[in-house]
């Protein structure tokens, strides 16, 4: 095996050939999530690396820890995009061997496009992520500020606040993924490509109509308004405990209501309340509207209860609740939080060093494919790429 070849590994994608010509995170998200579960990801850049290889976070020596996070596990070359001739290269990558899939989010060049190469092989599978649907730009945070939910998060009274989690790119990056597989399954069977296209735009619309949003503007007056960690429509708040620890608790159904109100002691003033006030605290709805009187029972007992026992309490009683802890918090002590499960292993990336990685969320009859290093820039151009005519 060569010093550029990726160990022979096997996954349910094994065989899958993904060309991948993108950039940022849905595009790569979708190349990463193949080459998990076994695909042969290639992805092409331009001279010198792809614009996101030095996007933030960085490694003390420069090297960008995003970059290497969404690109592990990938075989890449690098070519002069401005010379025609060695953009024929790259159509040839695609083109030759067996049935290939390629993942852009760029229609910069056209013989890259769909329509271009289904003339020379009519079982190309082209998978196009774009800003908005007519043609438009767009990024996440652009799509955000346009689709409503900047507005209804954060504390209330605060601007309008973008997620930190660029959630449409994720969401696009896994749909591009199931347009992918979706047409790989009917090439299986039909011998046929497809041409694919998501828009983040779309994805952040039709999750918004998905979840009722839209629709709750459509056919009522309601206003959705800021509110802080309270979950919409149902209760769940961030209380504190005795000796300082901020933990979140959910309550979903009438069991868990029930179970929370036995763990805290407060089942007798909560039936007083009900009784006194006429509520129905058993209900979802009422617990919701009547979150701040709920609220200020539960402080009390997690105000003068220390976390090592509200934490055994909430356990013991099955509640829904977690801790709130930091990314430093998490990847302290050699990442002793990560090594719990098997979800991430050691990888040794150049310009990084050793350090935990994830595989794949998705576990394949009890197992995960190891993580592998990201490559360097033009590392496989050698053993894939055709020579220069």
């Amino acid at each position: 095996m060569s010093s550029g070849e990726l160990p022979a590994r096997r996954g349910l994608l094994s065989g899958l050939r993904v060309v991948e010509l993108s950039s940022y995170v849905a595009t790569p998200l979708c190349g990463l999530a193949l080459a998990q579960l076994g695909a042969d990801v290639v992805r092409v850049e331009p001279l010198g690396g792809a614009a996101d290889r030095t996007r933030w976070p960085l490694a003390d020596s420069g090297t960008s820890l995003y970059w290497s996070g969404l690109n592990k596990g990938k075989r890449a070359v690098a070519v002069d995009m401005e010379s025609a001739a060695e953009r024929r290269r790259v159509v040839d990558l695609i083109l030759q061997g067996g049935p290939c899939v390629v993942v852009s989010n760029s229609d910069r060049y056209p013989e890259f496009g769909y329509e271009a190469l289904s003339v020379r092989r009519s079982d190309v599978i082209h998978v196009l992520l774009q800003g908005r649907a007519d043609g438009g730009a767009g990024v996440d945070y652009t799509v955000q500020a346009a689709t409503g939910f900047p507005l209804i998060t954060g504390a209330p009274g605060t601007e309008p606040v973008n997620h930190v989690l660029p959630a449409w790119d994720i969401a696009a990056g896994l749909y591009l993924a199931i347009g992918l597989l979706a047409a790989e399954r009917e090439r299986l069977v039909t011998g046929r490509g497809r041409g694919i296209r998501v828009a983040l735009e779309d994805v952040a619309l039709a999750t918004a109509g998905n979840l009722g949003y839209l629709a709750e503007a459509q056919v009522t007056d309601h206003q959705r308004t800021k509110s802080g960690n309270d979950v919409f429509g149902t209760y769940g708040r961030d209380f504190v405990t005795a000796d300082g620890v901020r933990v979140m608790v959910v309550v979903l159904t009438k069991r868990h209501w029930s179970k929370l109100l036995t763990a805290t002691g407060l089942t007798a003033a909560f039936e007083g309340l009900a009784n006194a006030l006429d509520i129905d605290f058993s209900s979802e709805s009422e617990r919701y509207e009547h979150r701040e009187l709920i609220s200020t029972l539960l402080a009390r007992w997690f105000s003068s209860t220390p976390f090592a026992v509200a934490a055994e309490t909430l356990d013991s009683h099955r509640i829904l609740w977690e801790r709130y802890r930091s990314f430093e918090e998490l990847g302290r002590d050699g990442g002793a939080a990560l090594r719990k499960g098997d979800l991430f292993d050691v990888v040794d990336q150049p310009g990084v060093g050793p350090h935990l990685a994830p595989k794949s969320p998705i576990v394949v009859d009890g197992e995960r494919l190891d993580p592998l290093p990201a490559p360097t820039v033009g590392q496989h151009n050698a053993e894939l790429l055709p020579p220069v005519e």
